[in-house]
Formats: C-alpha cells, structure tokens, sequence
C-alpha cells in the first residue's frame, strides 16, 4: 500500500467512526482468547526461524467515542503508577458525562466524595457545578467532567507534580476522544496542566486559548467559590463566554 493509499484508507476509517488504533499485544488476540495468525511466508519455502513473518496487529475498530473512552480505563487499571496508590485512596475516579459532548470541564483530582462514590464533582463543589452548567442551559448529563488526577491526593492536599506529569496524558486521551468545541479548566491546578504554565488562575481566566482544537476557558473552581462568594460574578462572565461559543461553532 502506497502512502496515498494509505492515507485514503485512513480517511475512509476515520469516516466509520474509528478513534484510534493499538500496537498492544493484547489486541492480537480473538475474543475466544486465541491469537490471529501470522502472515504466512510467501512461496512455498518452509517457515524457519528467520523467515517467519511477523505476526499482523490488528487494528481495534471503536464503534463510538465511549468504547475508546473504555480502553482508556481499561488502560489505567487499577493504578500504581505514582505514589497517590499507596497513601489511602479508594478508587480511580475516571470520568462521567457524554462521550459526545460539545463541553467539557476540568477540575484537578477528586475529594472525599468523589473517592467514595467514584464519580467527579459529586460533593458540595459537585453541586455548584451542576448548577453553572444548568445556568447556561444544559444538563449535567450533555457534558463530560473529568479531573487531571484521577486519584485523591490525601487531606485533600494540592497535587503535586510528578502526580500531575504522570496522570495528565489519560487526560489527553480523554479530551482527543471526546473532541470537545469548548474546555473550562475548574482552578488553577487544571489551567497550568493543560496550558503549560504557571500562572495563577486570575490572571488566567478572561481569556479564550485554543487547545486541541477546542477552546479552552480558564475560571476559578466551584470549591473556591463556595469560600469565596464574591468571585462567582467573574464565574458567570466566564460562563456567558462559553455560551456564546458553543452557539457559535454550531
């Protein structure tokens, strides 16, 4: 196959509906647990230890933006790979929401709540955000939430960096799937994360960035605001923007 070729075939994929491909081993095999065979020598030369074909990778057709979002949990697993695993939480808190949503937020790990139950945004912050989402006429169910860590740190404390660098790519994962037109970062954890910087969230929020092919807005965390009242005025002028780009990329 040459590369117009390939690249054709590419395009026509994306067109079904693939959101991805895999080289895991673990896609070589059947559903029955058997493995797919090896490309078979060519001629009718005996199969030898140096000529044996190397065996095809199969390429995982995702039917829907939530079976790819699946194999990214199934990738995660029961996770140990940073410290978070051994200092008391419950469960991987992954994510929830529409797999085809147009907006999506971003907080930065879960809380007390949100290991217990096993879902984002559930506690009293939880609810202040179902209501801002309401605010602008939607419903919880017609976005997708997620966090950067997807464990809670202890105490509830700030998640720390080598935590960030090593939950962040299934975040990544998660926005390329779900191919959202609008992101909110919820804080100043989830804005430096996503774009790379360390300034605090009020001198980032206000602005509209682009981010993997979305827009991407900045406002401070609904837990922020449940201590600070006051700020929920610039959460609303946020909000109002994110309204009016979802209208207009319709």
């Amino acid at each position: 196959m040459n590369p117009e070729q390939l690249a054709e075939h590419l395009r026509f994929a994306a067109e079904l509906g693939v959101a991805g491909v895999s080289r895991d081993p673990a896609w070589r095999e059947k559903g029955d647990g058997s493995r797919f065979p090896a490309v078979a020598p060519r001629g009718d030369e005996p199969e030898t230890e140096g000529s044996r074909a190397p065996e095809t990778t199969p390429v995982p057709f995702f039917v829907s933006a939530g079976d790819a979002l699946s194999a990214v949990r199934a990738d995660i697993g029961d996770c140990t790979r940073c410290k978070l695993h051994t200092m008391g939480r419950r469960q991987i808190v992954f994510g929830v929401g529409n797999p085809n949503a147009d907006l999506m937020f971003v907080g930065e790990a879960p809380g007390r709540d949100e290991d217990i139950q096993g879902e984002p945004f559930v506690g009293r912050a939880g609810q202040l955000l179902t209501k801002i989402i309401e605010a602008i006429g939607l419903k919880r169910e017609d976005v997708y939430i997620a966090n950067v860590i997807k464990c809670r740190p202890p105490e509830n404390r700030n998640p720390e960096q080598d935590e960030v660098e090593t939950c962040e790519p299934f975040l990544f994962r998660q926005i390329d799937i779900i191919k959202p037109k609008v992101v909110v970062a919820l804080g100043t954890f989830a804005a430096r994360a996503l774009l790379r910087t360390l300034d605090p969230i009020s001198r980032l929020r206000g602005r509209v960035y682009d981010y993997r092919g979305a827009k991407l807005i900045p406002t401070f965390h609904p837990a922020y605001l449940l201590r600070n009242p006051s700020s929920k005025r610039e959460v609303w002028e946020d909000m109002k923007l994110v309204r009016s780009l979802l209208k207009s990329q319709v």
